[in-house]
């Protein structure tokens, strides 16, 4: 009887550990992270002497987790890319709804350039003068809130980079803990009391959300705790230590935010993968271009219209003055700067002008060019030219030093449009301030005896002072002339058909036929400008003349490359949260085929249990019974 009661009372308790596995998965299916817990029991070993082996019962050894490390591990692996994709692509959707919802700028762009187009069928008209200053102030508004409100994001952006990196070194200390908390309840094994499975459980969960952050390398050490370091090598997490990230303000740009490891090193640029990879790659390659984009549009749109404003003559007869005013290219020392130079930098070359910022760095003399080198942000080298009078140029860049003494090591950045679409603004205010008409007019004489007639007269220096002081020429033969401007009568000068006569007073006149001997033409400031309005068609034209990319490029051509460019990151950001979230739902459900809970499964075992602990119950009653009985018996 005793064995029989024994038999029972090991049942019983299997069936009661059993009956408390079951509830804790049912109690449990909803949990996030929860490992489905399984009851591991054994037959206990029969070693009888009696002749045979009858069994002596049930033994229950442990509660495990229903685990896979690679499936876990791939779940990690997906988090990662899908919070990462997550995170782009919302702010990419920001970004497409920025530039829809700030004001058509291609509309805008349209209304300006027609407004030359009005000014030019009546250039005396006040009225049409006055609505093209005012599509201009429309126009610059555009171009600043758009630059405003990309600039907000980006501060946004640094702020959500701050933020994820606390969330990082809160995970990484609590996976240390926990790393502590499991060795001390015996490890993965577990001691006598079995695996600490709500541990391993609330680990490997904190393990989940660390990789959503950011790429990590999780490592499963010999004692059963796990090693975490980031997507750039460094540890975040090892045993019971954290080591946690920092953000510092960058060097250059103290708005832009670094992140730094344990030991102050910076590796910004490293860091890849989860939401912070996103939000660094978003900052970094399609916010920062998307602002240099725009502002060199804008560049290019003062730039071009005030050069060919100068071209010509406002109502008052004088040289036309720029019409949009924009700051100058930023530079930023870096903060590590032990000199006292200055660096300033000026556009040169609208045409040459790229979308990258640039850091120039000081190697010391006889090095580089001048002393200094210039790569990119991005580390790619840019070739610089030494000018005459010790400035630098590089990407239709003219860069200036001054001031101090410059010491080995000393940086700048040079941002050369990333503030030119804020600070854009109407210079113009006297409507009868545009230059509708052009600033010179050529004429031949009327005593000519050749064939030879006026082609065009063109500004070739607006800057010039003597532009409008007039220049005649004259020829003493089929294929020489005389220039008299500015600089004095040049005589002997040759001439080739097709090709243009240049003059130091700042224009070039381009002749047709054959002029003969003796034959004059005479270059003057237009006195017919209240009726002309070549200047304005020119004016006008300018939508569709190219101005950057060696020339190729019109400005509305670029503003639309810029919503074309923006619109194809953000549908190649959805598509790629489509393809990331079928690939994390996928490895979700592998795992949840091992670990996850099936109620239906444990209700089922849940009556077996119940069952079982019936059974056993009556084993033991009937041992009670048999055993009454005996004692009875023997009583009697």
């Amino acid at each position: 009887m005793p064995n029989m009661l024994s038999i029972g009372v090991s049942g019983l308790n299997a069936a009661q550990a059993g009956l408390a596995t079951v509830s804790n998965n049912i109690a449990n299916a909803a949990t996030p992270g929860y490992s489905r817990q399984l009851l591991n029991q054994v037959e206990n070993v029969s070693l009888g002497s009696s002749g045979f082996n009858g069994g002596t019962g049930v033994d229950v050894l442990s509660v495990q987790r229903a685990y896979s490390q690679f499936l876990t591990s791939a779940v990690w692996s997906a988090n990662t890319a899908q919070q990462g994709a997550t995170t782009f692509d919302g702010l990419t959707t920001t970004l497409n709804s920025l530039l829809s919802n700030s004001g058509n700028l291609q509309t805008s762009l349209d209304s300006f350039f027609g407004g030359f187009g009005t000014v030019a069928s009546s250039p005396s008209t006040s009225s049409n003068r006055q609505a093209l200053l005012g599509n201009a102030a429309s126009l610059t508004n555009v171009f600043n809130t758009l630059s405003q409100q990309l600039s907000q994001q980006q501060s946004q952006v640094n702020g959500q980079i701050g933020s994820t990196v606390d969330s990082i070194n809160q995970l990484s200390s609590q996976i240390a803990s926990l790393n502590d908390q499991i060795n001390q309840a015996g490890g993965v094994s577990g001691g006598i009391n079995g695996p600490p499975n709500a541990l391993l459980d609330q680990r490997d969960q904190a393990v989940q959300q660390l990789a959503g952050l950011t790429g990590v390398s999780p490592i499963v050490e010999s004692d059963g705790s796990i090693s975490v370091y980031t997507s750039a090598g460094q540890p975040l997490v090892n045993g019971n230590l954290s080591t946690p990230l920092s953000t510092q303000p960058d060097q250059f740009d103290p708005t832009q935010l670094d992140v730094t490891d344990g030991n102050g090193n910076n590796i910004t640029s490293s860091l890849t993968g989860g939401t912070l990879g996103a939000l660094i790659n978003y900052r970094d390659n399609v916010l920062a271009t998307s602002q240099n984009q725009l502002g060199q549009a804008a560049v290019a749109l003062a730039s071009s219209v005030n050069a060919q404003q100068a071209q010509g003559l406002d109502l008052n007869g004088k040289q036309g003055q720029p019409i949009f005013s924009i700051a100058a290219p930023t530079v930023l020392p870096s903060g590590n700067n032990t000199g006292s130079a200055t660096v300033s930098a000026t556009i040169s070359d609208v045409s040459q002008l790229t979308t990258s910022d640039f850091v120039l760095k000081f190697t010391g003399a006889g090095t580089g060019t001048n002393g200094f080198t210039l790569t990119t942000t991005g580390g790619q080298s840019v070739p610089l030219t030494a000018n005459p009078d010790g400035s630098l140029s590089a990407q239709g860049l003219t860069i200036n030093v001054s001031g101090g003494a410059l010491q080995i090591g000393d940086s700048f950045e040079i941002q050369p449009t990333r503030n030119a679409a804020t600070s854009l603004a109407v210079s113009l205010t006297d409507p009868n301030g545009i230059a509708a008409a052009a600033a010179l007019s050529a004429s031949a004489g009327s005593a000519n005896k050749g064939s030879g007639k006026v082609g065009a007269v063109s500004v070739t220096d607006a800057g010039n002072p003597a532009l409008l002081n007039g220049a005649t020429v004259t020829f003493t033969g089929p294929n020489t002339y005389t220039l008299t401007d500015s600089a004095g009568q040049q005589t002997g000068l040759t001439y080739t058909p097709g090709q243009p006569i240049t003059s130091g007073n700042g224009f070039s006149l381009s002749l047709t036929g054959t002029p003969a001997t003796g034959d004059t033409f005479t270059v003057a400031a237009n006195t017919n400008g209240l009726d002309d309005n070549s200047n304005a068609l020119a004016l006008s034209n300018l939508s569709s003349v190219g101005v950057l990319n060696g020339g190729q490029t019109s400005v509305i051509a670029s503003i639309g490359n810029l919503t074309t460019q923006i619109g194809t990151v953000g549908s190649q950001a959805n598509s790629d949260l489509t393809t990331q979230t079928n690939l994390f739902n996928q490895a979700v459900n592998s795992q949840q085929s091992v670990s996850g809970v099936n109620t239906n499964e444990e209700g089922a075992n849940l009556i077996m249990y119940q069952q079982a602990f019936q059974a056993s119950a009556q084993v033991i009653a009937t041992a009670q019974s048999i055993f009454a009985s005996l004692i009875t018996a023997i009583q009697a």
